[in-house]
């Protein structure tokens, strides 16, 4: 009997490899570098890993993929909280990757008590990584009235303009957090910790594994967490919440791979951005446009943000704005340029030993086989369109947070991916069967902004400046 095991991608990476290592799994190839998602113990025959984001990892223990994960704790519980009767199984401590999940106030006022938080009429605004903890947290503190964002990240940055509270990891005994946030309440505390599927602990005998595991558990020295340091940032310009100051507008740029073509453009158009990226982590760098404010985020978060009237202006991907349009049709958000950068394909893709040339060639598989087809992406709603407009029958589709090649052909059937090149999806010996669509970053902003007598013209110039850049490429 094969004993599988998700490993982590990520912060707890090199702490679980060091564990592994001198727990003599002989997983050769799980190190920073790793080209592989697939690994074959080589003192135990009988176990496989595959590594993943460590957000993916109690879901697919929970739904019985995988007998052992190694995760952070925290993860565990934000599946936990919603899913109480999931068949996870908690087994050990193991002792590194400490932190803390923390809800957090903007420092620049004094922050509220939790009685004050629960005497309060207007409404509260989370932002986290962590919705179903932000919302079992409001419920049992018993706040009047709160709205959660759910984010793929940068949580800090939303206080005090976008959200009156972020619920964010950060590291035990931090007195001030980054980006100026100051501790509300703890929430919880965590580390990494080895889970177990609830079936597979009680029918299989894990006794050999969990032996060679805890014999070097207080061996293992702590590696690199995610720590929020307490260095408080200086802010290069006010950020303006909405309402604060008529027309001014409120532009989100993207944090990742997205800025260097972002800096590029904007200098083309003659527009001055100073500490963007910063080496500080600061996500409210100063621009050379009056009447302008920016904030860094996601670009995965940003359409939703701008429908929420959180910001007016946002570049983000054509991928994301799609995702978003096809969850709420009736979105408040308009494309206003296409910026001819950061182009990929959003492309199917399953793996290369199944023979299928097209969609139309692996609806007809499955049909015969009568069989679920499982769909895996960062795109559920992308995903979900995909399936039905191919007609895929009976399917489902698996929300992933990255590294979604991993998930074939064990976990999914059937990808949706971006690529540029379509040389990873060849490496992982995966193959692409269609094209969707085309994606490239967007300017998007909200319509009511763009309508608005108070910031339509200066909108409108904005989007002739990047124009002019584009025209300058």
């Amino acid at each position: 009997m094969t004993i599988k095991v998700a490993l982590p991608k990520g912060r707890l990476l090199a702490a679980t490899s060091a564990l592994l290592q001198s727990a003599d799994w002989g997983l050769e190839g799980y190190d920073e570098s790793m080209r592989n998602y697939r690994l074959q113990s080589g003192r135990f025959s009988d176990v496989e890993a595959k590594v993943f984001n460590e957000r993916d990892i109690p879901v697919q223990v929970a739904i019985g993929n995988y007998d052992l994960g190694i995760c952070g704790l925290d993860w565990v519980d934000e599946l936990s909280v919603k899913f109480t009767s999931s068949a996870l199984v908690k087994l050990r401590d193991l002792g590194y990757g400490k932190g803390i999940v923390c809800l957090t106030a903007s420092g620049s006022r004094p922050a509220p008590t939790v009685e004050e938080l629960q005497a309060e009429t207007d409404l509260i605004r989370i932002a986290s990584e962590y919705p179903n903890l932000a919302e079992y947290l409001a419920l049992s503190l018993r706040l009047r009235r709160f709205s959660i964002f759910p984010l793929w990240g940068g949580a800090e940055a939303y206080p005090p303009e976008s959200a009156e509270l972020a619920l964010i990891a950060g590291s035990e005994g931090t007195a001030s957090f980054n980006h100026d946030l100051v501790p509300v309440r703890k929430v919880l505390g965590f580390n990494a910790c080895l889970i177990a599927n609830r079936n597979s602990w009680e029918r299989e005998d894990l006794s050999e594994i969990l032996a060679s595991l805890d014999r070097k558990l207080t061996d293992i020295e702590e590696g690199p967490s995610r720590e929020i340091t307490e260095q408080k940032l200086q802010v290069s310009e006010k950020y303006l919440a909405p309402g604060e100051a008529e027309g001014i507008i409120r532009l989100a740029l993207p944090d990742g791979h997205q800025q260097e073509p972002t800096i590029e453009l904007l200098n083309k158009a003659g527009i001055r951005i100073d500490d963007y990226p910063s080496e500080t982590g600061n996500r409210r760098p100063a621009i050379g446009l009056e009447g302008v404010s920016v904030k860094v985020i996601r670009p995965q978060d940003m359409p939703l943000q701008v429908a929420n009237g959180n910001f007016d202006l946002a570049i983000t991907g054509k991928d994301w704005l799609t995702e978003h349009m096809y969850q709420f049709p009736s979105s408040p958000v308009a494309e206003l340029l296409d910026l001819k950068f950061a182009r990929v394909r959003v492309v199917v893709v399953v793996s290369n030993d199944l023979e299928v040339e097209d969609t139309g060639g692996l609806r007809e598989l499955y049909e015969e086989r009568s069989m679920t087809v499982r769909v895996a992406s960062e795109y559920v709603n992308i995903a979900d369109k995909c399936a039905r407009d191919n007609r895929l029958g009976v399917y489902k589709v698996i929300p992933t947070w990255g590294a979604t090649e991993a998930f074939l052909p064990e976990d999914a059937d059937m990808l949706i991916e971006n690529t540029e090149t379509g040389s990873t999806i060849a490496r992982h010996n995966l193959k692409i069967i269609d094209t969707l669509f085309e994606s490239t970053g967007r300017l998007i902003g909200s319509k009511e902004s763009v309508s608005s007598p108070e910031k339509g013209d200066r909108i409108k110039s904005i989007i002739i400046m990047l124009k002019t850049g584009l025209e300058g490429k």
